[in-house]
């Protein structure tokens, strides 16, 4: 991980993204034990965090726009506020559920309630984080250093399960890794706060933001570069313009610049949630008894994944300088194999190879979408294509959840047999589509493809 951005900095802004997918992800985790004993029907538990990625969908580009006009380190408190209040007050209502102080209806109402809060304002930090990384990175950089962010919020997403079981102890129980988040993220805030710059334009009118047409900044005036931040952090194109106007710079995922990279980042996001909702209910009715002690082999088989994203995401991206159409086409095939693996696992050991390598193709193929996209416009839509990317992202949970809870319901190899077929034909898409298969070069000022 080499780039011109300080690694203090980069080190803040992947806390910041592994502290906020860590936290999902080991709630989805303990979820399915917490259904069983509190006696909530499984589907309940989809539409819980459907609920919150609809939610996160239709908030994530309102909070990339502000975040060119307040700066992203004020977004990022924003998600992380947003984040640890859900998360305590989650943990207040399943300590009380479990408890039986409160009925499972109250507690699946009330739980929703708090959980949306995450999908309202937890929304902010993956845009602001993104944006603030491209502002400080040239292209030639940008690749590998948005991987490296991206295996934050891949990474996340395995290692919060794999810790969740640490946090299960003494009387809070299943409850307990709610509270631990919910502590962790008080010091992600402070870290926030300490370690980042001040990149809100309204503290430098002199300079940018608010106070730009005082140094005759006109509409087609941008940020200096991304090697020499200025006291205020280095503000982009869209930083100034978003300023001056009053508003930021908009992108549709319907930009057709970037749609391919959207539909396949999408289907490959839907796909690894729909099979991931289900694994904590396949595990717990695959190992039998107590719920409870089924949560240290899931511990064990997300751990798998986590080293298979690891060395992906940390080893092998860098090690070969992949380009992001050759990251979505290795990573779809990989994904396929570890996923068909998983429908037709005789064992428990054979569950966990067969995850770690739909986890490795997981670390290829998201990194390369979302490095495809920031490649293929320029520097002052940088923050309009982050908060695509993470309305996509959450978009994906929306039905995924609903639809692989449902298939298991059916048979618990159904969702993963379907997802196999899916990855093989999203394979062959991101071969046949002519944008995914470009390695695209775009000007930093216009956005305009360079031939």
């Amino acid at each position: 991980m080499r780039f011109a951005m300080p690694r203090r900095e980069f080190a803040v802004l992947f806390a910041v993204l592994l502290t906020v997918a860590a936290g999902n992800t080991a709630m989805q985790t303990v979820l399915p034990g917490i259904a069983r004993v509190i006696q909530i029907p499984d589907m309940l538990v989809a539409i819980i965090f459907s609920f919150s990625a609809l939610l996160w969908t239709f908030s994530a580009p309102y909070w990339a726009r502000q975040s060119d006009i307040r700066g992203r380190r004020r977004l990022m408190e924003v998600g992380v506020i947003g984040f640890g209040v859900s998360m305590l007050g989650c943990g207040i209502i399943i300590f009380a559920g479990l408890r039986g102080l409160l009925v499972p209806v109250a507690t699946f109402a009330l739980f929703a309630s708090m959980r949306s809060l995450f999908g309202i304002f937890g929304s902010a930090s993956n845009p602001a984080a993104q944006a603030y990384v491209a502002a400080r990175t040239s292209e030639s950089e940008r690749t590998n250093a948005l991987a490296s962010l991206s295996s934050a919020f891949g990474l996340g997403t395995i290692i919060g399960p794999a810790l969740a079981p640490l946090f299960i102890i003494g009387a809070l129980g299943l409850s307990g890794p709610l509270f631990a988040f919910a502590l962790i993220a008080v010091f992600v805030l402070i870290a926030v706060r300490r370690y980042l710059p001040d990149d809100d334009p309204t503290h430098f009118p002199g300079l940018i933001g608010a106070g730009a047409n005082s140094l005759n900044v006109g509409s087609g005036g941008h940020g200096a570069p991304a090697t020499e931040p200025t006291v205020s952090g280095g503000a982009t194109g869209a930083s100034l313009q978003a300023a001056s106007a009053g508003r930021g710079v908009r992108l549709s995922w319907r930009d057709p610049r970037i749609l391919p990279f959207m539909i396949f980042g999408f289907c490959s996001g839907s796909i690894q949630a729909a099979t991931g909702q289900a694994l904590g209910f396949l595990v717990i009715d695959t190992i039998g008894g107590n719920p409870l002690q089924a949560q240290q082999e899931i511990a064990i088989i997300f751990m798998g994944g986590a080293v298979a994203t690891l060395l992906a995401q940390w080893g092998l991206i860098p090690m070969f300088k992949m380009t992001p159409s050759s990251l979505m086409r290795w990573g779809t095939a990989i994904a396929a194999i570890g996923t068909a693996g998983i429908a037709v696992a005789p064992d428990f050991y054979a569950l966990v190879v067969a995850f770690s390598l739909a986890s490795l193709g997981y670390g290829f193929a998201r990194p390369g979408f979302t490095a495809g996209a920031s490649l293929a416009v320029g520097r002052s839509e940088q923050g309009g294509v982050a908060g695509a990317i993470t309305s996509v992202n959450g978009s994906c949970f929306v039905l995924a959840p609903a639809v692989g809870i449902g298939l298991y319901q059916l048979s618990p190899t159904l969702p993963y047999g379907l997802a196999a077929a899916a990855l093989a034909a999203l394979f062959i898409y991101s071969r046949r589509n002519k944008a995914l298969g470009e390695n695209p070069v775009v000007d930093s000022d216009s956005g305009d493809r360079l031939k």
